[in-house]
């Protein structure tokens, strides 16, 4: 148990940053793309429940670990404590270049661009200064500041954080309900579901690889459900509580995420979906009930959403590379608690700049296609990590076991994705490793200084 966070959170608490986090703008935007990959309706919603079950495997075999081991850090901890300090470190240091760091940026800018719908001067195409390739839109400007805002918000203290994280995740998680509701009352017909699941569909070998493929889009929309596990140092109870807000968080946000696809394909026919203007099919099914007021219904509840989650990642992510300083792993001044707010302000900080840097680059989407290979490996690696602690640890792992089925089978279907990607899109793959890999001299730099 850590001497320098203080463990204030509730069960409560846990599962708004669970739900909260996984909450972004996947879920309004990326089944259009996952219906043109699989040109099915009924392909669609199988994928969806396919994610859901592969993301309650790993939410359920990750509450073995954030049981037994409740310090701050998450995987990096477990991969630390299961396998050896480089791996940890190549997990620390692509959740700090582009994993955690990244989304973040990426949520910051949608957030700014649906603000735009409603405020249009917030635009990427209204330039503050250009110069050759380098430019300033509003839209970045807004995005940066949203940053800065909700870095200084937790920088004030985990409470504010957490209040923030609560109001927002409540809002969305309504917003979410009502979206269902809404079509269920007003939009749906039964004749358009029937149509989108009667289309035909050859189930063969290459129907499987190709859903495997379509489902990455799916499984980003709530794959940092690993997040409260960061902050498990100011969990209260965290071996009863952190398990729970894994199960119940996940399980809400899984169930929300299905019955909104369900409303996609009980509003609109396929096509509609496919080619939902920029994607946003959420708006494309709000603006099928009430007209085109639904485009900037629509654009409120993914500025909540992206709200949210940025605040979630925000707040969790900087206890990573606070672990890692602490560790002497990273930059010692980020291991810095403040006296008063009992936060980790330089982490929160430094983890501030560089969304920045990467929201004024303006190419953190393409890194974080890059990443998402590498982050399905390291969630392979610390799910197998499981039976490792077991055999490792065999006196330490009884407040709490999983059965084994959830963790053999997210291992034997994350696995079977990652092959699939390796395959069909290599461009995935090579990049995301190269930017794990480029870790690995960092990491002997680091040691070697240690040492000194």
């Amino acid at each position: 148990m850590t001497q320098d966070l203080k463990r204030t959170l509730s069960l409560p608490d846990a599962v708004s940053i669970v739900a909260g986090s996984m909450i972004g703008c996947g879920i309004f935007i990326v089944s259009a793309d996952i219906s043109r990959q699989v040109n099915s309706g009924l392909l669609l919603i199988l994928i969806w429940i396919l994610s859901g079950f592969i993301t309650l495997c790993g939410g359920l075999s990750l509450c073995e670990l954030a049981s037994n081991i409740t310090d701050e850090g998450g995987q990096y901890v477990y991969l630390k404590k299961i396998f050896n300090e480089l791996i940890a470190f190549l997990y620390g240091w692509t959740l700090f270049g582009v994993i955690q760091t990244g989304t973040i940026a990426a949520v910051c800018v949608a957030f700014a661009k649906f603000f735009g719908i409603v405020v249009p001067f917030v635009s990427s195409s209204n330039l503050l200064f250009q110069f050759g390739p380098l430019h300033f839109s509003t839209q970045q400007l807004f995005a940066i500041l949203t940053v800065i805002l909700l870095s200084y918000i937790n920088s004030k203290g985990v409470r504010y954080g957490v209040l923030t994280q609560n109001l927002f995740t409540v809002t969305k998680v309504l917003s979410l309900a009502g979206l269902v509701v809404v079509g269920l009352l007003f939009g749906f017909n039964a004749h358009v579901l029937q149509a989108n699941f009667h289309m035909p569909v050859t189930f063969s070998f290459n129907t499987i690889n190709v859903m495997a493929v379509a489902i990455v889009g799916a499984l980003f929309a709530s794959i940092t459900w690993n997040n409260i596990t960061f902050i498990a140092g100011e969990v209260k109870n965290p071996q009863r509580n952190i398990p729970k807000a894994l199960i119940y968080g996940v399980a809400l946000v899984v169930s929300l995420y299905l019955l909104l696809n369900l409303i996609y394909l009980g509003v609109l026919p396929l096509d509609a979906i496919q080619n939902a203007p920029q994607d946003i099919v959420a708006a494309r099914t709000v603006s099928e009930i009430f007209g085109t007021i639904g485009k900037d219904i629509t654009a409120v509840i993914i500025m909540i959403s992206a709200f949210g989650c940025a605040n979630g990642m925000i707040l969790t992510g900087s206890r990573v590379y606070y672990k890692m300083a602490k560790d002497r792993a990273f930059f010692r001044p980020l291991a810095v608690i403040n006296r008063k707010t009992r936060v980790p302000v330089n982490s929160l900080w430094a983890q501030c700049i560089w969304i920045c840097v990467l929201i004024l680059w303006g190419n953190y989407s393409e890194l974080l296609d890059f990443v998402i290979y590498a982050s399905l490996l390291f969630y392979i690696l610390v799910t197998a990590g499981i039976f490792v602690y077991r055999k490792k640890f065999p006196n330490k792992n009884k407040k709490y076991r999983v059965n084994n089925f959830f963790p053999v089978t997210f291992l034997v279907l994350a696995s079977y994705i990652v092959i699939c990607l390796s395959i069909y899109k290599p461009l995935y793959t090579i990049p995301g490793l190269l930017i794990t890999i480029a870790g690995i001299p960092v990491f002997y730099i680091w040691k070697r200084s240690k040492e000194v």
